[in-house]
């Protein structure tokens, strides 16, 4: 009697185990199975350093912004898993956020950078139900741009599902001369800062396709395009007067979120010969970038990024509170949330 009880149990135990790991087998993310709808890349060279980066060393900042359709066939509760060049020389994953709502802030999710996969994972706060589309944003570091007569860095994309609607986006440095690109962007724009972008746009990428391209330029010094942002004031012409979230960052974030339109659309919108709308490109790089997540890093991921986001707990928790916000207030007058005068009154209360 006890030799079969411990059959039944032996048993029950494999069975058990067996349905557990087919169950942890069924969360595994495939990429083929998460297509994505939309992808847009925002390729940004000396916008921007982070914390303890080497002196007078360029650094590389990518935005990778997505919409990944759930085509499983089932509702997916496991980690996504996106290629991120984690092997380039410092490589540093910055900011992985979703977004659950349409037009709300992002909520950052705490994350892994496995290094010999290279892929960044994280598991999203809620099931992505079958058929339904998830949004989410990575931004990382690299010190992947050469210095030379010239400075220069390939950029490649190395996607593992199809893409719908692509967009890539290049931010030449402020001050840059003698820009180079290989292939020749699809359109050319300046922004009210007068800061070169190059755009590319691309419709049912498969997935394998490699994007590679190649951005050459001359510039003098190291200084960041956030710092020469901070020393400037967008004109205040009829172009840039009055720019509030419905016409610049609501524009962004309702054109990247729509999922009723049956006609594919850009995550930025384009009209005519112009590749997009000088307040819109401008608002679109601070509001995907991250400021609020820039300013309130809690996610939680590997040691090293623990670190960093415990540095800058302790760099902000330094700060006196006008300080803080004076910072918040600039960056509402950079962004078009506030104009001059507003900014310069509330200031006046801050001194």
């Amino acid at each position: 009697m006890l030799k079969k009880k411990f059959v039944l149990f032996i048993l029950a135990s494999f069975l058990s185990s067996f349905c557990l790991q087919k169950a942890s087998a069924e969360m595994e993310y495939k990429a083929e199975k998460f297509p994505f709808k939309e992808m847009q890349i925002q390729v940004m060279p000396e916008f921007d350093y982070p914390e303890d980066w080497p002196k007078d060393t360029p650094s590389l900042l990518v935005g990778q912004y997505g919409t990944i359709t759930n085509k499983s066939g089932q509702d997916f509760n496991g980690k996504v898993e996106i290629p991120v060049p984690a092997k380039e020389k410092n490589f540093q994953a910055y900011l992985v956020a979703e977004f659950p709502d349409v037009n709300k802030p992002e909520i950052q999710r705490p994350y892994d950078v496995d290094q010999e996969k290279g892929i960044v994972t994280w598991k999203p706060k809620n099931p992505i139900k079958n058929n339904q589309t998830y949004r989410f944003v990575i931004e990382y570091y690299t010190n992947s741009i050469k210095v030379a007569d010239k400075k220069s860095f390939t950029y490649e994309l190395k996607n593992t599902a199809e893409i719908k609607q692509l967009d890539v986006i290049f931010y030449a440095p402020m001050k840059a001369k003698e820009i180079q690109m290989n292939p020749k962007p699809q359109n050319t724009e300046k922004s009210e800062y007068g800061e070169d972008l190059f755009y590319y746009q691309y419709k049912n990428v498969k997935s394998g396709d490699l994007m590679k391209y190649s951005f050459s330029y001359k510039k003098s010094g190291s200084e960041s395009t956030m710092a020469a942002m901070n020393k400037q004031q967008a004109p205040k012409d009829e172009n840039h007067k009055g720019v509030s979230s419905g016409t610049s960052t609501d524009q962004v974030l309702n054109n990247s979120t729509s999922t009723e339109s049956t006609t594919p659309k850009p995550i930025i919108g384009v009209g005519g010969a112009s590749i997009i709308g000088l307040a819109i490109i401008i608002a679109g790089a601070f509001v995907y970038m991250g400021f609020k997540g820039r300013s309130q890093i809690e996610a939680k991921g590997a040691t090293k990024n623990k670190q960093q986001q415990s540095k800058q707990t302790v760099k902000k928790d330094s700060m006196s509170a006008h300080a803080e916000q004076k910072k918040e207030l600039r960056k509402k007058l950079l962004i078009g949330k506030i104009d001059q005068e507003t900014y310069d009154e509330q200031m006046k209360k801050l001194i």
